[in-house]
């Protein structure tokens, strides 16, 4: 995937995420770099759990990118929160 690939699934998870877990967006900014950091780690907890991660820019990924986001806004929010 490219760069633009990667900037738009980001933005796209990160929004998605931000709207289900705090319910408003975090900024564009902010949206696509949990977003981006989301695929990754989502990609990561699903290959150590045996399912396939981030493939391309199809749903399968913008899922795993949104629930990868997910856990990187609710461990934001668990650490700035203190």
């Amino acid at each position: 995937m490219g760069i633009i690939a990667w900037i738009v699934l980001g933005l796209i998870a990160g929004f998605i995420a931000s709207k289900i877990y705090v319910g408003t967006g975090q900024g564009l900014l902010m949206d696509i770099v949990l977003g981006i950091v989301g695929a990754v780690v989502g990609g990561f907890l699903f290959t150590a759990l045996g399912a396939s991660g981030v493939t391309g820019f199809n749903i399968w990924s913008m899922i795993v990118a949104t629930i990868g986001a997910i856990v990187v806004l609710w461990l934001y929010h668990a650490v700035a929160g203190r």
